[in-house]
């Protein structure tokens, strides 16, 4: 696992943090706190992680209820099943006793909404996911809200767009030789910078609103055949060639991918945090990304 700090930095917050799912998003969080713990699913990760001085456990296996009940935040990343979030069954009740825990948020996914159209979706759309996938994130986004309403856990939604940032954009699928270029006319993809993401959550940390749900979004959805011409540009390389999307070449699960079309609103996390994205569209995160992704 290669270490990639946050493109910006933020503000050390006060606390413990404890990471069920030491993930890409999690891993430049974990940056903003002094003590971290986590979880991660193979034991060469948890060394890899020690070797940083964060406290890392293999999950599913045994972990203490120590390692968690220290903690005053937590993260939960873990993908959910059909019965919801598997650290909701095992942890919920043990975690409805942490009484100094100051901030919980669940990283969902703006796959709840479902298709509509192309048009906007805000937090007060009733999500209506057609997905197993959507289904069940929705499932685990009740069982969290639960905790809060029924136990005063301080819980957090946050329904995340499609994530990119170093190592995971659309120069590195160029450079791979991985990019592709489907054309749907009018049809729509909400992404985020992953700094942005910790921006978000930090600032959620700093001022707790129990109890609310929040899309992560950039400002600008945008078309993806759009977005990686302008990686390409960026590379001074040829696009990949334009396919229609009534193509035969494109493959069923491509197929179902642009089936789903929306834009998702950032409005209420930006109001209600005072923000300003860092990367406010495609193109300003790309530009930023350009200098370490370039050969």
């Amino acid at each position: 696992m290669t270490y990639h700090p946050p493109i910006v930095s933020q503000p050390l917050l006060d606390g413990k943090l404890f990471c069920f799912g030491l993930g890409y998003v999690a891993e430049r969080f974990a940056a903003c706190f002094p003590a971290v713990a986590g979880t991660v699913r193979t034991a060469e990760k948890a060394a890899t992680w020690r070797a940083r001085g964060i406290e890392a456990h293999v999950w599913p296996g045994t972990l203490p209820e120590s390692a968690i009940t220290y903690a005053t935040h937590l993260l939960i990343s873990v993908p959910p099943d059909a019965e919801g979030c598997p650290v909701w069954r095992r942890f919920g009740t043990l975690i409805a006793r942490m009484s100094q825990l100051r901030w919980c948020a669940y990283l969902s996914s703006t796959g709840v909404y479902g298709d509509h159209g192309g048009d906007w979706v805000s937090e007060e759309t009733t999500p209506k996911p057609e997905s197993p996938e959507g289904k069940n994130r929705l499932i685990a986004e009740e069982q969290w809200l639960r905790l809060c309403e029924q136990h005063g856990i301080p819980t957090h939604v946050f329904r995340l767009s499609g994530i990119y940032g170093p190592g995971r954009n659309a120069l590195r699928q160029m450079l791979k030789g991985e990019a592709f270029r489907v054309v749907k006319p009018g049809h729509y993809i909400s992404r985020i910078h992953v700094a942005d993401i910790v921006q978000m959550l930090a600032a959620s940390a700093e001022r707790p609103t129990p109890g609310q749900v929040f899309n992560v979004a950039d400002n600008e959805p945008a078309p993806t055949h759009e977005v990686v011409a302008y990686a390409a540009k960026l590379l001074h390389r040829d696009p990949p060639p334009a396919i229609p999307y009534s193509d035969d070449a494109v493959s069923p699960g491509m197929r179902r991918f642009y089936q789903v079309n929306r834009r998702v609103s950032n409005r209420k996390a930006l109001s209600t945090f005072g923000l300003a994205l860092h990367y406010p569209n495609y193109r300003a995160g790309l530009e930023a990304l350009l200098p370490e992704e370039r050969p």
